[in-house]
C-alpha cells in the first residue's frame, strides 16, 4: 500500500474512532491503540509533507492523550431507580407508604436525557465541575463546563455546595450544528456527552450546550423539600427547565404525566421521561437508599423507542451460574442513534410466549433506552424457523438441565462458567486480585487448565512460567497480589463465591446479621428470611448453596489455601444486643451521625419496625413507624433521651 492509500485509510479510520469517542461516548479502542495509529499518520504527513484535508491532525488538541483527571465527590450520587407503566409507578407508591403513610406529598420534573454533572461553588465562585462517573468518583471537567454561556460562574450563596444537574444539547443548538458539521451527530444526547468528555474546551464550545439544575448534593445550608431547593437554584441564576409540579392525589399525578407526554414532543431538549421525589427532605431520611438507588424518588420513563428488524440467528450463552441464556443476532438497526445487532430473549419460556422464530420480523425495544429486547414478532414467513431448545450445552457438549422457565449446563468444568467464576471471585469487590482479567481467566483454562478458584489460590510460579506475555516480573506481581488478596472481610469473600442474588450490599447486610461465615452457613429459611431485602427466593438460594456438599468444599479448600477471613469483631459498649430504629428529624444529630453512634457502642440500626427491635428513637414528622412502634409497645426516644443513655 502506498503512502497517500495509508493516510486515507488512517484519517477514516481515527474519525470513526473519534466520533465513536466524542459524539457517541462508546469508545471502540483503547487511548494506546488510538494513540499508536495517530502518530503513524502524524509521521507519514511529515515525511509526505502534506495533510488530507479531513486529518484528525488539523483538529486543536487532537485526539485524547490521557485521561482526565477523577476526585470524589463531597456527596455521594445515585441513579434512579426506574418504572415503565402506571401501574408500576403505583406500586412504588406502595411500597414508599409502608414506611411512610399516607404518602407524602411528591414533586414532579422532567428527566432531562444528558449527561449528569456535579458543579461545587465555593465562596460564591464556580471551583469544579465533574461527570457523575460511577457516583463515589467523577471525571474532573471543569474547562469543558465553563464553555456553557448561561451556567453561572458566581452565584450570590457564599457556602459551599454541589449543585447538581444534567448537561443539555439544546435541539435547536443541534440542528445547527449539524447544518456545517463535517460528522454530523446521530442525537442531542450523545451530542453533549461527547462534548463534555472532549479534551479541547474548544470543540465541547462549538456544540453551545445548556445546564439545567434540579438537585443538590452537599451543602452547609439545610432545606426542608425539594420545593424549597428549587426555588434556591432559581434565585442563584440557575435555568431550571420544565414543569415543576407539587402533586398530593392519583388525579394530579395522572394529570402531570398526561401534560408532560403531549408537551414532550414541542420541547427544545430531549426528556426520556419524568421524576417523581418526595417533598419533605427528612423523610427521605427516613426511606433510605439501596445500593444503587434512592427509595424516596422513582424515574417514570416514556415508552422507548421501538423499531423492526429481522431476527437472523439465536446463540446460547452460558453463564457463571451455569444458566444457558438465547442471545438474538439481528439484522442491525438503528433505535436512538444507537446501532442495535444484538437482543435478549431473557429464556427459554419467553420464547415460547412471544412465540419467535429465526427469520421472522420483530419487534426490538431499547429497553430504558439501554437494553436492546425483542418485544413480539412484527412479521413471520414461510421460510421462519422454530428456534430449537438445546438439550447439550453449546460450550461443552454437558446435558441441560431444564428448571423452571431456564436451561443450565450440568458440565462440571466448563469454560464460560469457569472463566466467568474466575473473573467475578478476582474483581475489585470481590478478592480485588490486582493484574488479572477475564482474558487471563481464559489463557489459564485453556493453557493451565486452571478449573476453579482453589486452583488460583494455590498457584505457583512454576504453573506460569512460559505463558505468553508473563515475564518473571509479571509473575511475581500476580502471585503478590493473590497472596495479598488471602486477607479479607467476610463480605467480601461472601461476595466473591459468587451465589446467585447476593450482590455487594446484600452480602454487607448478610454479615452484619450473622457476623461470621460460620453462622450464615447455618442459618435457617426463616432466619434468613428476616433480614431487610432477603425475600424467599434468595433466602432459599442461600440454604441450598451452603447445603450443597461441593460449595463446602470449595469454601475448606479456600481457607485450606490460606485464606484469612476478618470477621466483624463484637463492640462493647452501652448499646449492646439493642435494635434500634430511627424514624423523623432529630434536633441535632443527623441520621449518618445516629446510625454511627448506636453501631460504635454495640448497637444495631434497622430499618423497619418489628417485635425484634429494642428501642425507636424518634424526632419530628415521625411517620408510621412510630405508629407502628406504639402498637408494638417498643421503647420510644427522644434525642435527650438517646444522649442520657450514652452519658
Amino acid at each position: 500500500m502506498d503512502n497517500y492509500s495509508r493516510m486515507k485509510e488512517l484519517v477514516e479510520l481515527l474519525n470513526k474512532y473519534a466520533s465513536l469517542y466524542y459524539e457517541q461516548d462508546a469508545p471502540v479502542v483503547s487511548d494506546a491503540e488510538y494513540d499508536a495509529l495517530y502518530d503513524e499518520l502524524r509521521r507519514l504527513e511529515e515525511s509526505e509533507g502534506y495533510s488530507l484535508k479531513n486529518s484528525p491532525t488539523h483538529r486543536v488538541g487532537g485526539a485524547p492523550q490521557k485521561k482526565f483527571e477523577q476526585t470524589k465527590h463531597l456527596l455521594r450520587l445515585y441513579s434512579l431507580d426506574k418504572c415503565q407503566s402506571i401501574e408500576e409507578f403505583y406500586d412504588w407508591c406502595a411500597r414508599t407508604e409502608k414506611t411512610i403513610s399516607p404518602l407524602p406529598t411528591l414533586t414532579a420534573e422532567y428527566k432531562f436525557d444528558g449527561l449528569t454533572l456535579n458543579l461545587l461553588y465555593d465562596n460564591g465562585k464556580l471551583v469544579q465541575a465533574t461527570t457523575r462517573g460511577d457516583g463515589v468518583t467523577g471525571e474532573i471537567v471543569t474547562a469543558q463546563v465553563r464553555t456553557i454561556s448561561k451556567l453561572p460562574k458566581e452565584i450570590k450563596y457564599k457556602g459551599r455546595i454541589e449543585i447538581q444537574g444534567e448537561g443539555i444539547m439544546r435541539l435547536s443548538a443541534f440542528d445547527k450544528y449539524n447544518l456545517t458539521a463535517t460528522e454530523p451527530l446521530k442525537n442531542a444526547r450523545n451530542g453533549v456527552a461527547g462534548a463534555i468528555r472532549n479534551l479541547n474546551p474548544a470543540v465541547t464550545a462549538e456544540r453551545n450546550l445548556s445546564f439545567f439544575a434540579y438537585n443538590i448534593g452537599y451543602s452547609d445550608k439545610t432545606f426542608a423539600t425539594q420545593k424549597d431547593i428549587r426555588e434556591f437554584l432559581i434565585e442563584q441564576g440557575f435555568e431550571t427547565e420544565g414543569d415543576f409540579s407539587v402533586v398530593n392525589s392519583k388525579e394530579e399525578i395522572e394529570d402531570y404525566i398526561n401534560r408532560a407526554e403531549k408537551a414532550r414532543g414541542g420541547l427544545d431538549y430531549l426528556i426520556d421521561g419524568l421524576v417523581f421525589k418526595v417533598d419533605n427532605l427528612s423523610f427521605r431520611d427516613e426511606l433510605g437508599y439501596t445500593e444503587k438507588f434512592p427509595k424516596w424518588a422513582i424515574a417514570y420513563k416514556f415508552k422507548a423507542d421501538e423499531r423492526t428488524t429481522t431476527l437472523e440467528d439465536v446463540v446460547w450463552q452460558v453463564s457463571r451460574s451455569a444458566k444457558l441464556n438465547p442471545l438474538a443476532i439481528l439484522d442491525p438497526v438503528d433505535i436512538g442513534g444507537v446501532t442495535v445487532k444484538r437482543a435478549t430473549l431473557n429464556n427459554y419460556g419467553d420464547i415460547l410466549r412471544k412465540n419467535v422464530k429465526i427469520g421472522d420480523r420483530v419487534f426490538i425495544r431499547r429497553s430504558n433506552d439501554v437494553i436492546p429486547e425483542i418485544m413480539g414478532v412484527a412479521e413471520t414467513y414461510e421460510h421462519s424457523k422454530i428456534i430449537e431448545k438445546p438439550t447439550v450445552c453449546p460450550a461443552c457438549g454437558a446435558p441441560v438441565q431444564e428448571v423452571g422457565a431456564f436451561l443450565y449446563c450440568t458440565g462440571e468444568h466448563c469454560a464460560p462458567q469457569v472463566i466467568s467464576m474466575l473473573d467475578h471471585f478476582t474483581s475489585k469487590d470481590a478478592m480485588d486480585i490486582e493484574g488479572f482479567s477475564e482474558k487471563t481467566a481464559e489463557q489459564f483454562y485453556n493453557e493451565i487448565e486452571l478449573r476453579s478458584v482453589v486452583d488460583l489460590m494455590n498457584l505457583k510460579a512454576k504453573d506460569m512460567f512460559g505463558l505468553e506475555g508473563f515475564g518473571d516480573k509479571k509473575i511475581s506481581n500476580l502471585l503478590a497480589s493473590i497472596d495479598k488478596s488471602k486477607h479479607t472481610t467476610t463480605d467480601r469473600f461472601l461476595y466473591a463465591l459468587g451465589i446467585d442474588g447476593i450482590g455487594k450490599k446484600t452480602a454487607k447486610d448478610l454479615i452484619k446479621r450473622f457476623r461470621t461465615l460460620k453462622s450464615l452457613q447455618d442459618a435457617t429459611f426463616e432466619e434468613l428470611s428476616q433480614v431487610d431485602g432477603i425475600g424467599g427466593i434468595l433466602a432459599n438460594n442461600i440454604v441450598e448453596y451452603f447445603a450443597d456438599e461441593s460449595n463446602k468444599k470449595i469454601i475448606s479448600d479456600l481457607i485450606q489455601s490460606g485464606v484469612v477471613i476478618e470477621e466483624i469483631q463484637e463492640v462493647d459498649g452501652v448499646f449492646k444486643g439493642m435494635k434500634f430504629v430511627l424514624t423523623g428529624s432529630l434536633p441535632t444529630l443527623k441520621r449518618g451521625e445516629a446510625t454511627a453512634i448506636i453501631e460504635q457502642n454495640g448497637g444495631e440500626v434497622a430499618s423497619s419496625v418489628s417485635k425484634a427491635v429494642n428501642i425507636v428513637l424518634a424526632g419530628e414528622d415521625a411517620g408510621s413507624k412510630l405508629e407502628k412502634a406504639k402498637k408494638l409497645g417498643i421503647k420510644i426516644i427522644s434525642e435527650n433521651e438517646f444522649k442520657a443513655m450514652l452519658e
